[in-house]
């Protein structure tokens, strides 16, 4: 029985006040792609579309990809769920930042094939990853809820839906590391994935 087919969204709408420029053009190497190009690579591996979802398209019309502006200027993360949910073409959608290089496809490809008797199926280590779940469509009223109370908690609305969790015992069997859910938000942490990188690297 085939994996119906799913959306999936990466948010490009933080200002990378912290990075100082954009973090999701910055190159962990020379010798590899921006980013949010790896994301982009990533998704096209599980998903049927690939959204992007942010404020200002022109940084990223190279990718070639449909964009979608946000609905709810300022309001963070919920925001650009909520955009990109509503713009998909199918039920349910993966979302994901602009900003982890090291998404899993193994991992991708589990979640997007789990039964979907679900409303949010998301990954838990010590608190939940909301910035690498799958979302259901039935999501946008409780979301729309919050963010016209401008409550911008992205799980703030969880105790309405049916949640799955994905808890760490699951997830280090594709990604022992966890390194999926690593994201740059500062030339520290841009360092840090640069010697991540090179640790992977094969020897020899």
């Amino acid at each position: 029985m085939s994996t119906p087919p799913l959306s999936a969204l990466i948010l490009t709408g933080g200002r990378s006040s912290r990075m100082g420029r954009n973090k999701a053009l910055m190159s962990l190497s020379p010798d590899t792609p921006p980013v949010v190009s790896l994301a982009v690579e990533r998704l096209r591996e599980v998903a049927d579309e690939v959204l992007l979802v942010g404020s200002d398209p022109e940084p990223y019309a190279f990718l070639g990809l449909p964009q979608v502006p946000d609905a709810y200027p300022g309001a963070g993360s919920l925001g650009g769920i909520y955009s990109g949910l509503a713009a998909a073409s199918h039920t349910y959608v993966l979302a994901v930042a602009c900003d982890m290089p090291f998404l899993n496809v193994g991992l991708l490809r589990y979640m997007a094939g789990l039964p979907r008797h679900y409303d949010v199926l998301i990954p838990r280590i010590e608190e939940p990853e909301p910035m690498h779940a799958i979302y259901s469509t039935r999501c946008l009223p409780w979301m729309e809820e919050r963010l016209r109370a401008e409550r911008y908690k992205i799980i703030g609305w969880f105790e309405k839906a049916r949640v799955q969790y994905l808890e760490r015992g699951v997830l280090e069997r594709f990604d022992p590391g966890l390194r999926s859910f690593y994201n740059m938000n500062t030339p520290d942490e841009w360092e840090q994935a640069k010697r991540m990188l090179e640790e992977a690297a094969p020897t020899g």
